[in-house]
């Protein structure tokens, strides 16, 4: 491939990016900051966790999402009695009646498309909870001895509830680390929810089309992760996500509310997330706020809080900003 046709394609997958946020935009009202994050983590091959009250459209976006891509979609309900089976398939007996023998034959389960919706992924029991957490962390579901690989690309957004919590099996903070992105979505502003109002009870409702397909997002993917990133900025990330431990910081705060820190799986998924940002922003190369902007949902689930921080009502996100104060900037935002 000659660098202009290598070009061509770039040129051609930004505009089918900047095209699938249209769309996007189109079907689903406001919500702009979860739209982009939800982007980040498709495009950066992570998968992402979001937390919000029920009647969100968190249901509608990842749906949308599906449509605009062109890519399988399966809505997934975790309840208590949910099991990995249930999730990854099974094998049944079948009868060639040809030749009369019998054979096992395995059964796919949701989990094999592309674009999956574990909802209230908190509501089942740690067995199912590591079933998918692990097909998505090799991408690939083995069952009777036998591998079998997740067609790309593979993303999955889980949901919790924040409200009901009785009758849930919290995520270990060593599964919650695969999420790439921890997102929160909030009620709409005023403005949104009477335009929410209108659309859904009017006679017909915006039907998403495709705009991309599955090769631009795999292309989309490996451009990420040619985008480019300073030496100064990665010595930053280094020394924010260390900054966010106890042990290794000097920041006071962190020292007096946190328990633990992030890992560098943090330091990994910032990178990722900051360059997935940059060229969602048809540029090729990271800048100081591409990472301060990605840092708040690479961050939230990694940092532990101690009984005084919880007591006391902090959280993360505040120990986050706390983070980016304090932690010394590089020189130049692209130096």
């Amino acid at each position: 491939m000659t660098a202009i046709d290598r070009l061509t394609d770039v040129e051609l997958v930004l505009d089918r990016l900047a095209g699938l946020r249209a769309e996007v935009a189109r079907v689903i009202v406001g919500q702009e900051a979860v739209v982009e994050e939800l982007l980040l983590a498709l495009l950066a091959g992570g998968h992402a966790l979001l937390e919000g009250v029920p009647g969100l459209a968190k249901t509608l976006l990842v749906r949308t999402l599906a449509a605009a891509t062109a890519l399988s979609f399966r809505r997934i309900q975790f309840t208590p009695d949910l099991m990995p089976s249930d999730l990854l398939g099974t094998e049944v007996l079948e009868e060639d009646h040809a030749t009369g023998k019998r054979f096992f034959k395995f059964n796919r389960g949701p989990v094999f498309a592309q674009i999956v919706l574990a909802d209230e992924i908190n509501r089942t029991p740690p067995k199912t909870q590591a079933a998918l957490l692990e097909a998505m962390q090799e991408a690939a579901v083995t069952y009777g001895g036998t591998t079998y690989r997740l067609e790309q690309p593979f993303f999955v957004l889980a949901t919790q509830n924040p409200i009901e919590q009785t009758g849930t099996y919290p995520l270990p903070e060593a599964q919650l680390d695969r999420f790439l992105l921890y997102l929160r979505v909030d009620y709409p502003t005023a403005v949104e929810e009477r335009e929410v109002l209108a659309r859904t009870t009017g006679a017909a409702l915006p039907e998403p089309v495709p705009v991309a397909a599955a090769a631009d997002i795999l292309l989309a993917q490996q451009l990420v992760r040619e985008v480019t990133i300073s030496d100064a900025l990665l010595d930053y990330v280094t020394r924010l996500v260390r900054a966010s431990r106890p042990g290794h910081t000097d920041v006071a705060s962190v020292k007096e509310w946190v328990r633990w820190g992030a890992g560098p799986r943090a330091g990994q998924s910032m990178i990722l997330a900051a360059k997935a940002r940059a060229l969602l922003q048809r540029r090729l190369a990271v800048t100081l706020e591409d990472l301060r902007a990605v840092a708040a949902p690479v961050l939230r689930h990694r940092i532990l809080l101690n009984f005084r921080a919880e007591g006391e009502g902090m959280s993360p996100d505040q120990v986050t900003r706390t983070l980016l104060d304090q932690v010394p900037l590089p020189r130049s935002p692209l130096a």
